[in-house]
């Protein structure tokens, strides 16, 4: 298994080398995103500019004016937070093409601690407009997202994970923007889930599956644009579909789920797991995917309550 962080930086080195309008601007981060890699491969087209995101922002901008293709290399945190005013303001307004790297996104941040955690991201992030919202779930779809970023005219925001999670698809993965995978095919409950939590989501499902739930799972990993018709057609015949997301569940996955149901005149249950509306906490990687139900085992508990409580009929 390879972290996200890791096949970032290696892809974009292979990028990079047929393309020399590829670039990173880093801030001060470079030995844990992995962009180190890039800077020994390419020195001339790496820029460190230290804990200075905002400047950071503006630098791709104007780099982004006179031809390259650079990526903003930070913690999701520092872009979705400290750098929000000017990544509105000269890359979304303007249509930039410049790349978000979110690495160390989510709940799960090492020795990183509270400070460090995104788990709004996605919320904000997809309330941008112009701006594509991406979240790969394992080490074939962060390359191929990077591949795909690198060759897209416009701004895009790749949530990037610190650790390695299982790979649930195929080396020969192609990766179309705003269409979803079904990861597992089942019956009347449908577990959607988006990033590296659709890995932990699948590995529940097979633990419903030995309780006799047959659920099938979804992946989302464009949060925007979504191709609506392939939702619902992931999702056709469901009468209980679940959301899980490493974010809270107020407008990020769970809610543009909802949105879609509702605007096409769905009538579908629709449960939102995730963070609830609280801060997180600093800890151990497994004790905070235990404590907020984002474990395998832990999602497995409340898919099968949520289940019981509501579609007694999906249990056989």
């Amino acid at each position: 298994m390879k972290a996200q962080r890791d096949v970032w930086a290696e892809t974009l080195v292979e990028v990079a080398g047929l393309d020399d309008t590829v670039m990173v601007v880093d801030g001060d981060l470079a030995n844990s995103t992995k962009a180190d890699l890039f800077a020994k491969a390419f020195p001339d087209r790496f820029v460190e500019v230290g804990i200075a995101e905002q400047n950071m922002v503006g630098i791709a901008f104007g780099l982004s004016t006179l031809g390259y293709r650079p990526w903003l290399s930070t913690f999701g945190v520092f872009l979705t937070h400290r750098a929000l005013d000017p990544i509105r303001m000269l890359v979304s307004q303007t249509h930039a093409s410049v790349r978000l790297a979110g690495a160390y996104s989510g709940l799960l941040n090492g020795s990183s601690g509270k400070t460090h955690q995104d788990i709004e991201d996605l919320a904000i992030m997809r309330a941008m407009p112009n701006l594509t919202v991406i979240a790969p779930v394992d080490e074939v779809e962060a390359a191929a997202v990077v591949r795909w970023s690198c060759a897209h005219d416009g701004p895009v925001y790749v949530r990037l994970a610190r650790d390695a999670v299982a790979p649930v698809l195929p080396v020969d993965y192609m990766f179309e923007l705003g269409s979803v995978v079904v990861l597992r095919h089942g019956g009347p409950v449908a577990l959607v889930s988006t990033g590296v939590q659709s890995s932990r989501v699948f590995d529940a499902a097979e633990l419903l599956a030995a309780q006799g739930i047959d659920a099938r799972v979804v992946h989302v990993p464009t949060i925007k644009p979504l191709d609506e018709t392939s939702l619902l057609a992931a999702i056709d015949g469901c009468t209980h579909v679940i959301t899980i997301e490493e974010h809270t569940i107020i407008g990020g996955l769970g809610g543009l789920v909802a949105e879609t149901l509702t605007s096409h005149g769905i009538a579908v249950p629709v449960t939102r797991l995730g963070l609830a509306d609280s801060w997180s906490e600093s800890g151990p990687n497994e004790f905070l995917l235990d404590k907020y139900g984002l474990s395998a085992g832990r999602v497995a508990e409340r898919v099968t309550a949520a289940v019981l409580a509501d579609l007694p009929t999906a249990v056989h």
